[in-house]
Parts: C-alpha cells; sequence; structure tokens
C-alpha cells in the first residue's frame, strides 16, 4: 500500500508499463502514490501505456491532476481506463496535447548556452542604457533652452529630500572621515615630527578627491535608491503607462527633475562634506597642541583654486550618473514588489561602480594635463 487510501501496482510488459491505481485519490493519499510513480518512470527505460484506474473509489483535484501528469510523461497514446464516469467530466477538462511529452529530467544548460545568455542579457541591458542616455541628453538639452518648462516644484521637492534631508548623514562622515584621515597620517608624519603637516594631506585628499567622491557615494545608496524605488513603484503601479497614455512624457515629468537635482546638489554637499571634514582633522590637530590659525594656515597653503574646481567638475558628472541611473532602473523595473527591490539593489551598485569609473577617467585627464 502507498498510503492508507491509495495503492498503486506496477506492471511491466516489455517495453511497456501499465499502472493499476486503487483507493481514494484525494488531496492526501495522492502525494504517495505520486512520488512512487514518478519514481518508477524515471527509473525505469520502459515507457507508460495504460493506466487503469477501475480500483478508483473516489477521485478529487489532486487525483485528476496526478492522471493529467501521468498522461504527460507518457504521452498522448496513454489509455486511462477503469475511470468513474462520475470523474470523467472533471479529467475531460484537460484533453491530451500532441506533441506534449514533456522529458523526465530538465537538461542542464552548457557552459557555452549560459556564457551566451548572460552576453545578450548584457548586450540588451547596454541597449537600454544608450537609449536613455540619448533621451535624457534629449531632454536636458531642452530644459536648457526652455527652462520654463521644468518642473521645478518636483525639482525643489527632490532636491530637499536628496540634499537637505541627507545633511545629518553627511555631517557625520564628513567629521569621521577627516578625523580618521588626520589619525592615520599623524602615526606616520610623528615620525619626522612634522604632524603639523597632518593639515596639508587631509585638505588635500578631502578636496581634490575622497570629498567628491565619498558624497557621490552616499548619494547613490541613499538618494539614487530613492528614485529608482520611486519611479519603479509607480511602474508596477502602472503610473508610468498612464502618463503616456495622457501623452505625457515620463523622460520630462520624472527624470529631468530628478536629474536637475542631483546636478544641483552633488556640489553644494560635497562642499559641506569638505568642511565638515576639514573640522574633524582641526579637532585632531588641535590635540597634538597646535592652535586653529596655525590648521587653517597650512590649509590655506595646501589648497588652490584649481584644485577645488577639480574637486567641483567630478561631483556634477557624478550627480548626473546617480540621478540618472537611478531614474534608468526605476523604468526598467518590471512587476511585483521583487522587481522594485532588484531595480533598487541594480541602482545602488551601478551608480557606485559608474562613479568609481568615472573618478578614474577623471584621474587619468588630470594626470595628463598636468594638474
Amino acid at each position: 500500500m502507498a498510503s492508507a487510501g491509495a495503492s498503486l501496482e506496477v506492471r511491466q510488459q516489455g517495453d511497456s508499463l501499465s499502472f493499476l491505481l486503487a483507493g481514494r485519490l484525494d488531496s492526501e493519499s495522492t502525494g504517495t502514490v505520486w512520488r512512487k510513480a514518478f519514481k518508477t518512470l524515471d527509473q525505469s527505460k520502459s515507457r507508460l501505456k495504460t493506466l487503469d484506474a477501475t480500483g478508483v473509489d473516489y477521485c478529487d483535484g489532486a487525483g485528476i491532476g496526478l492522471l493529467v501528469e501521468l498522461r504527460r510523461r507518457g504521452g498522448p497514446d496513454v489509455e486511462i481506463r477503469g475511470l468513474g464516469e462520475q470523474f470523467r467530466p472533471l479529467l475531460d477538462l484537460f484533453p491530451p496535447t500532441p506533441g506534449e511529452d514533456l522529458p523526465s529530467k530538465p537538461e542542464k544548460p552548457s557552459i557555452a548556452e549560459e556564457t551566451g545568455r548572460a552576453t545578450m542579457a548584457l548586450l540588451r541591458d547596454l541597449g537600454k542604457q544608450v537609449t536613455f542616455v540619448g533621451e535624457m541628453v534629449i531632454a536636458l538639452g531642452r530644459a536648457m533652452l526652455h527652462p520654463g518648462e521644468i518642473r521645478w516644484a518636483d525639482a525643489i521637492r527632490v532636491a530637499e529630500e536628496a540634499g537637505v534631508n541627507a545633511l545629518p548623514i553627511i555631517s557625520l562622515m564628513g567629521f569621521l572621515i577627516g578625523l580618521i584621515l588626520a589619525f592615520q597620517s599623524a602615526t606616520q608624519l610623528r615620525i619626522v615630527g612634522a604632524e603639523v603637516f597632518v593639515a596639508d594631506l587631509v585638505a588635500v585628499s578631502v578636496v581634490r578627491e575622497l570629498g567628491p567622491l565619498m558624497t557621490a557615494i552616499l548619494l547613490a545608496g541613499r538618494s539614487g535608491a530613492a528614485f529608482a524605488a520611486e519611479i519603479g513603484t509607480m511602474k508596477v503601479n502602472e503610473e508610468v503607462d498612464a502618463l503616456t497614455t495622457m501623452g505625457l512624457r515620463p523622460m520630462r515629468f520624472l527624470v529631468v527633475p530628478r536629474i536637475v537635482a542631483g546636478l544641483l546638489m552633488a556640489p553644494l554637499l560635497t562642499i559641506y562634506f569638505d568642511l565638515v571634514a576639514l573640522v574633524g582633522a582641526a579637532v585632531v590637530v588641535g590635540s597634538f597642541g597646535h592652535g586653529l590659525l596655525t590648521f587653517t594656515h597650512h590649509v590655506h597653503n595646501a589648497l588652490s583654486l584649481t584644485m577645488f574646481l577639480c574637486g567641483m567638475i567630478k561631483t556634477f558628472a557624478f550627480g548626473l550618473i546617480i540621478a540618472g541611473v537611478g531614474c534608468q532602473r526605476g523604468l526598467d523595473t518590471g512587476t511585483g514588489a521583487v522587481a522594485v527591490g532588484l531595480s533598487t539593489t541594480r541602482s545602488v551598485v551601478a551608480g557606485i561602480l559608474l562613479t568609481i569609473l568615472a573618478d578614474g577617467v577623471f584621474a587619468g585627464v588630470y594626470f595628463g594635463l598636468g594638474i
């Protein structure tokens, strides 16, 4: 007996199998019979030909599902015998389909096939990004020529969320970065008695490199993810489709305000990050016995207008990348809540990766220009 309420007997004649079912094929007893039947099919090289249900006393949806699946596995030529007339109408809802013979085990794709699929997915994603960049450039160019068409109310709201509300985390991170850099550099400079030059080292490092980069990473994890989640939720709720149906372009109504907010907030937050980091470094230098005037003097001598502008130019590119990636991932969101989470994750990863890549490009250009 396969279970308390159902039984399965297997008979083999040559290369043909016959299953004899008996008892109650209900939701409680069918599972055990199901497992035994398909285990037999997996282990046998013979083909299923006959299903004898003469001994079946009761059959509900689970039992009919077993019969249908066995017929699919054996092929449309499988004969079902002896099933009670009261159960036939339910079975007839699932007529056999020619050519529906399924393999017993799914075939594992080869390495070449998996590589091809991954490559095609990458190329499709790259194509979507190129298309988005083209549409974004056109929309931004139109916005620059016609500033009145920009939805400034939305841009200001997004700037407040991405900029003003980010000040606490920017303050904490900036202060800690300045503090850590000062302590780490002082460990080496103390050997030659030059702790005061910690101010020079931190000022150059933060203003030229770490300030723009750390601010961009924080924006990617905070604002870029928020852009992807907001637009992705609108995509799932079909609000983006509603805009398109009404003849309104999502690029203008959703993307441009966020791009403008990113371009405005990234430089301002970077300047704020630099100042807070210098405050953290000043605390460390002060603990070494040097006054604030000495610290300020060294910072002033170490920095230059060119160095400051080099850092600021980066921030505009970083803000454009982060906002653009967040919006693009949001517009590419699929269906369901899982898709929103996936778009948010991809936005953060792509935003940080492209930001660091762009920073490397700027480093090479600055080195080539000798600045």
